[in-house]
């Protein structure tokens, strides 16, 4: 088990953020990621980006509102079509 600790950060379009987790596990930056997501002010456009960062600053998931998840990108390759 990692002993980690993540933070999750919302923005707002009138410039301003909030820390809405700080240092918690890998499980619970995913889970509060998901629900600022998809919450009402995402759908809306109030909220402009989500970010989970680690102890060092570094940004490991990201959501840009009207592009989605933006940050890891999709690695996976696209299914062939015949």
């Amino acid at each position: 088990m990692s002993n980690e600790l993540f933070s999750v950060f919302q923005y707002f379009d009138n410039d301003t953020q909030e820390q809405v987790r700080a240092n918690v596990s890998a499980e619970e930056a995913v889970k509060a990621f998901n629900h600022y997501t998809c919450s009402v002010a995402a759908r809306r456009g109030m909220t402009k980006r989500v970010i989970v960062i680690d102890q060092l600053d570094c940004t490991n998931m990201e959501w840009i509102y009207g592009q989605g998840v933006t940050f890891p990108a999709n690695t996976q390759e696209p299914e062939a079509t015949p």
